[in-house]
């Protein structure tokens, strides 16, 4: 079994653990109402994207993410909250190193020392969901794990999707598709990004991601029989049946979304070994980008 198959199995008793820590990780986070900006790189860009969103749907206050090289420096915020799986990503120390003393940093990471944890002021981390592959998927959704239950909400149906989305039979054959583009809208719209990145990370398979009702507005126009197109979450009966008439697979994701999400991992080393390639350890990629 490579790494990442048994990191991605591992899944649902991370996001048991990552539950057990918020107890304790809550008061760390942003408070309730804090102005906060979320930062990341990669795929912890796009926990940051889905935490935003769930953030401020659970009312705890205005929350933006940003790629950690990108992040605005006009703009005011109460709390910078940095996810780094290594706690060596460059981008994401300078932007810490180069915050105001008044603006106060919390970092995520799975690397207790690490130049990120020992910049930021406070730091969670979760040195169980640290990984081998250099493809991330267990510290992620373990993160986004501890972030929705410190918001409130309840895992255990989530946890019980893991469990069921690693079962679940795939929706592909390897032979029948060169194209798989990925829906989301509001929080799993990171979800649908990191979908679409793991697929090109793992197997080199050319895949898209979208905001649900961006896709009639041209992406639409490159689908057809070779193409899957798969939803986390509800993003409308009308949209998937436009989209269906276009000759695509339609795939209607029915677990939670973050589970589905693991369903999407599996069928991204699933297209990697099609391919004879190494999951774990794609061409062109490292654990972190370190820049000197």
């Amino acid at each position: 079994m490579s790494e990442i198959a048994h990191e991605i199995a591992s899944q649902p008793s991370a996001w048991a653990e990552a539950v057990a820590r918020a107890r304790g990780a809550t008061d760390l986070l942003p408070p309730k109402g804090a102005r906060v900006a979320v930062v990341g790189c990669g795929t912890s860009l796009f926990m940051s994207q889905a935490y935003a969103v769930l953030r401020e749907l659970a009312g705890h206050g205005e929350t933006d993410a940003f790629p950690a090289s990108e992040m605005p420096s006009g703009r005011t915020y109460e709390t910078v909250l940095a996810i780094s799986r290594s706690g060596t990503t460059t981008e994401v120390l300078r932007l810490l190193e180069a915050l105001p003393a008044s603006v106060p940093a919390v970092a995520v990471s799975a690397v207790a020392d690490s130049p990120i944890v020992r910049t930021a002021e406070r730091a969670i981390v979760l040195e169980f969901a640290d990984e081998r592959s250099v493809v991330q998927t267990r510290f992620a959704t373990s993160v986004l794990a501890l972030l929705r239950a410190c918001l409130g909400e309840d895992l255990a149906p989530v946890i019980a999707d893991g469990e069921r989305a690693l079962e679940a039979d795939l929706p592909i054959r390897t032979e029948a598709f060169d194209h798989l583009v990925f829906l989301g809208r509001g929080w799993t719209v990171g979800l649908a990004n990191e979908a679409a990145l793991k697929v090109r990370e793992a197997s080199g398979v050319f895949s898209e991601s979208y905001p649900a009702m961006e896709y009639r507005h041209g992406p639409i126009s490159v689908a057809d029989e070779r193409s899957l197109v798969w939803a986390l979450g509800d993003v409308g009966a009308d949209l998937l049946e436009d989209v269906g008439a276009t000759g695509a697979t339609v795939v209607a994701g029915e677990l939670d979304p973050m589970a589905e999400l693991v369903k999407i991992q599996r069928t991204a080393v699933l297209l990697a070994e099609a391919k004879g390639l190494d999951p774990d350890r794609p061409r062109h990629l490292t654990r972190s980008v370190v820049l000197s």
